[in-house]
């Protein structure tokens, strides 16, 4: 239950975080954002390690692990991460973050194969409608009526925000990529931290961001990179400190969610960071957002084929009184 509850709250963190990004890049860049995110990161979490007396965990984690954990900073947080806001710069989140979810494949085979979790056949077809849904967002809207009675659509102080084009191909590349990343350092994780405990989750979380933002400072002596970053302009600057805010939480919560419970539960209860994201892009970027009816379907989908993954095969089975030969089919373990 501790770990469901924490994947929950995780999910909706990271939902938060993707709009306050996707607000940033309208008019920043994935530079500025990560040079601003990253070290937030260790900011964060530093003093609730300290605090929590994790720093003094540190003599529990194993080299290896440490190893483990310095790969989750430069794969996720940083590889990851640029290809994250680089594709809700292109094309928005609504568009690419069933794409994005897709890293919930990519971690369940990983987690078959590598951590030898049970799957079921019922959660494999889960992960098909997660691709379905995932292609149905994809679909080109139908070109919009012009309206009548010159009604304005709802914004968040984004009227000066310039006129939203979403470039699909490029867009759904770097989603592709983000979706590989993140989906293949869950594993990295749980190999480091388990049965360390949920709060072992901070320090490896404090680890990864140290990781990520030495290479980020290492980076800077880049001068095209120092230039890109000094030209962050003042009205992005909060969206991006959000945005390392949310995210820090919402990776302490996933990674404390990871050391108490199996990756197979965590990992398909993050997709409610579908219904979160959907809700936080409305409320703040409704006018740099693509909405339509494909968009909808294909979230709903893709939520539906979270459900089937991650609630216990037996549970689904029994509430829907399944035929015994059926169920017997739908429990074949892959």
């Amino acid at each position: 239950m501790l770990g469901a509850v924490l994947a929950v709250l995780s999910a909706a963190a990271f939902a938060l975080n993707n709009a306050a990004a996707r607000r940033g890049v309208v008019t920043g860049t994935p530079a500025q954002g990560m040079v601003v995110t990253i070290p937030i990161g260790v900011i964060c979490f530093l003093p609730i390690a300290i605090l929590t007396g994790g720093v003094a965990r540190l003599a529990q984690f194993r080299p290896e692990a440490i190893a483990w954990l310095v790969g989750v900073g430069l794969l996720h947080f940083l590889l990851g991460r640029y290809s994250n806001y680089r594709a809700s710069q292109l094309a928005g989140v609504n568009l690419t973050a069933p794409v994005i979810q897709l890293q919930v494949v990519v971690t369940l085979v990983l987690a078959v194969v590598v951590l030898h979790e049970p799957c079921t056949a019922l959660q494999m077809i889960g992960g098909a409608l997660m691709l379905v849904g995932s292609f149905i967002t994809q679909r080109p809207p139908r070109p919009a009526r012009s309206s009548s009675n010159g009604e304005a659509s709802i914004s968040v102080a984004a009227s000066s925000l310039p006129t939203f084009a979403p470039r699909h191909a490029a867009g759904y590349l770097f989603a592709s990529i983000a979706a590989l990343a993140y989906g293949t350092t869950p594993i990295m994780v749980r190999t480091a931290l388990e049965g360390l405990g949920p709060l072992s989750g901070i320090v490896g979380a404090l680890i990864a961001y140290t990781a990520a933002t030495v290479a980020i400072c290492l980076a800077l002596f880049s001068p095209p990179l120092r230039r890109n970053v000094i030209a962050l302009k003042r009205e992005n600057l909060p969206w991006f400190v959000y945005s390392g805010v949310f995210v820090a939480a919402a990776q302490g919560l996933f990674y404390s969610a990871v050391a108490v419970a199996p990756i197979m539960l965590v990992v398909p209860l993050m997709q409610s960071a579908l219904v979160f994201r959907f809700l936080f892009a409305m409320w703040l970027n409704p006018d740099q957002e693509v909405f339509n009816a494909g968009v909808v379907i294909g979230t709903l989908v893709s939520i539906l084929g979270a459900c089937l993954v991650s609630i216990d095969t037996n549970t689904i089975l029994n509430a829907l009184a399944v035929p015994e030969a059926l169920a017997r089919l739908l429990h074949w373990p892959i």
